[in-house]
């Protein structure tokens, strides 16, 4: 009875490494293989930056290349597509800020018992002649100028 507690034993601890050993062995063999693909990445951004080009091919270039201009067109395309929007948001402001003007010029003014026209402005209206106590010139001048006006 023992013999077979302890093969019971021997077999339940084998079953339980076993399948820890082989999960090892697959996140081992994952992060291998991430590690290749992060290489990858990194060694296809300089070249998209245009760092570490010597090494490269004409073939290898020329898809650079493509892949530089189909992400030009992509980066124009949603630029454009930001920019309509903007359009339509100014357009639609637009029309707000018109109509809040068109509803404020029909308000009477408050404050005064007349409504204020609009009164287009006259030169000839006003007088040219205006008395000020400016002088023009040397500060000394002026010192004896107002001792003279008094």
């Amino acid at each position: 009875m023992q013999e077979t507690i302890e093969r019971y034993k021997r077999h339940t601890k084998d079953n339980r490494t076993k399948p820890i050993e082989q999960n090892m062995q697959h996140l081992k063999t994952e992060a291998a293989n991430m590690l290749k693909k992060i290489e990858l990445l990194e060694v296809s951004r300089w070249k998209l930056l245009g760092e570490g080009l010597d090494s490269c091919t004409l073939e290898e270039l020329q898809q650079i290349e493509q892949q530089l201009e189909r992400s030009v067109s992509s980066i124009r395309a949603r630029k454009t597509q930001v920019f309509k929007e903007q359009i339509e948001q100014l357009k639609e402001k637009e029309k707000v800020l018109a109509a809040e003007n068109a509803r404020l010029c029909e308000k009477p003014w408050k404050g005064s018992n007349e409504q204020k026209e609009n009164v287009p402005y006259d030169e000839s209206s006003l007088s040219s002649d205006v008395e000020t106590e400016l002088f023009i010139g040397p500060p000394e001048g002026r010192t004896k100028r107002t001792l003279q006006l008094n």
